[in-house]
């Protein structure tokens, strides 16, 4: 028989109350922690779950985080343009309403005057950072966008500017003779207008004649040409028109009227007692109707066409010279002869896709864009043109050519169907905006499904803990104080008394 003494009862009870001790800093440590296991390998079977869904948690936060600075960019963005389509708004209005034609010291109307300060601030516009990118540089969000609103009106140095590249075309349209490049002669009884081959000044678009026995063709040929052949004197009130295409695609019609008053009316020739003279009346009044035209309309139209193709050409085109006036053809500008306006990234990729963010597990936003796209480039070139062009108070066809400029920049500063606007980037951007919403909603909903899953697998009920604790410590301390009792027996006690 064996005998089991105090000595191995004392040590069983030391092994149980120091597992006790383990088990109860485990319970205070989830207790404390609400985690089952501070390892992965404290989870058993539920480790590689566990780790799958903290991993899918790290993406959400990451995507949550990346829509936040989105939604932040994309607010940045939405006030910007709501700024510029105000400014497009104020010149458009500006224009219309124009006011008395006065002229500064400079050789500009306070409308003009005013331009300049709405060009500015759309440069400025242009120029905006957000989070330290700047909005409108497409994937070059470390460099300004556009350059100094001063240099790109007035040049730089050897660099040309627009108020240069603008003077140059308008010297190519005018021509030598001062009639917008077209040739307009008299031979017996024929008169012909003729282009001159160049792609600068008026270009002929056709004829269509009223006049009695006679017969107007063209445009044909190279360089094409009109003629009109009276085979007979026309009557009193018969008519001809020319239309004309001016350099920025607009069209103007000439048309003059027989009349047998002399001196005749504005617009009309008088009939003469032969059809060479005549022809040679028809000739003058043409000539006189196209000359008013190359004093008027055409400046604007040469003005407008300078500045798109400065603001939309890559890369921006200008006339080849000097001189200017015998010009036949445009070239590439370059940056050492023109200022470069527009300095941010100019790549194939759309604008929209150079800046693309991941703001959910299957959803992105693409965001991005640049200040040469055609809504700006447009706006530019038109508020640039007026802020860019001057008059001579002694020149009397100013105030005219001044007027025809302001029409084709409000028509222009209105929508055009087809043709890319503001307003239609700021859908763009809204659209964004509402993607980014709906991955935050969505992240959400994940992050909390995801934790809740993980709850289930690491996450321990803090009430039980409590029960088991409590539950422990009274074991404890009653094993414990049974330990104590027994260290505490000798062989003695369990000796009967001797006898004496």
């Amino acid at each position: 028989m064996s005998i089991t003494g105090p000595g191995s009862l004392t040590a069983a009870n030391l092994l149980a109350q120091t597992n006790m001790f383990n088990q109860l800093n485990t319970l205070s440590q989830q207790l404390g922690t609400g985690e089952a296991a501070q390892t992965y390998s404290g989870l058993g079977s539920q480790a590689g779950l566990a780790l799958e869904l903290n991993t899918q948690l790290s993406a959400i936060g990451g995507y949550a985080t990346t829509a936040t600075d989105v939604g932040t960019t994309l607010g940045v963005a939405q006030s910007v343009l709501s700024q510029i389509a105000d400014t497009s708004n104020q010149v458009d209005q500006s224009v219309q309403q124009q006011g008395a034609f006065s002229l500064d010291n400079t050789g500009q109307t306070s409308v003009q005057e005013s331009a300049a300060n709405y060009f500015d601030q759309i440069v400025a516009l242009l120029n905006t950072e957000a989070g330290g990118n700047y909005l409108f540089s497409g994937s070059a969000v470390n460099q300004p966008a556009v350059a100094d609103s001063s240099e790109i009106l007035n040049g730089n140095g050897a660099q040309a500017g627009l108020t240069q590249i603008i003077a140059q075309r308008q010297q190519a349209d005018l021509g030598s003779s001062g009639l917008g490049r077209l040739g307009i002669s008299t031979s017996g009884s024929t008169v012909t207008v003729s282009q001159d081959g160049s792609p600068f000044g008026f270009q002929l678009t056709g004829v269509d004649s009223s006049l009695t026995g006679a017969t107007a063709s063209g445009p044909s040929g190279t360089p094409p040409s009109i003629s009109v052949d009276l085979s007979s004197n026309p009557n009193p009130g018969d008519s001809i028109q020319f239309e004309l295409t001016l350099p920025d695609g607009s069209t103007q019609t000439i048309s003059l009227q027989a009349t047998s008053n002399s001196p005749p009316a504005a617009n009309q020739f008088t009939i003469g007692t032969s059809v060479g003279t005549t022809a040679t009346n028809l000739q003058t009044a043409l000539t006189s109707a196209v000359s008013n035209l190359a004093q008027t309309a055409l400046p604007a139209a040469s003005a407008m066409e300078a500045a798109e193709n400065f603001f939309s050409g890559n890369p921006p085109q200008r006339v080849a010279g000097p001189p200017y006036d015998t010009a036949t053809s445009l070239v590439n500008a370059t940056p050492a002869d023109t200022v470069t306006w527009y300095t941010g990234e100019n790549g194939s990729t759309p604008a929209r896709q150079t800046a693309t963010a991941q703001v959910g597990p299957s959803m992105s936003v693409d965001y991005g864009m640049r200040a040469n796209e055609q809504a700006f480039t447009s706006l530019l070139a038109n508020i640039g043109v007026l802020a860019a062009t001057t008059y001579s108070a002694s020149d009397p066809n100013a105030q005219s050519s001044y007027q025809a400029l302001c029409q084709s920049i409000s028509a222009n500063l209105t929508d055009q169907s087809g043709t890319q606007t503001v307003t239609d980037i700021e859908a763009d951007m809204t659209n964004a905006q509402t993607t980014v919403q709906n991955a935050t909603t969505l992240n959400t909903q994940t992050q909390s499904t995801l934790q809740d899953m993980l709850q289930g697998i690491d996450g321990v009920n803090q009430n039980a803990i409590g029960e088991q604790i409590l539950t422990l410590q009274n074991s404890l301390s009653a094993s414990m104080s049974v330990t104590a009792r027994l260290a505490q027996l000798s062989l003695v006690n369990y000796l009967a008394p001797s006898s004496g």
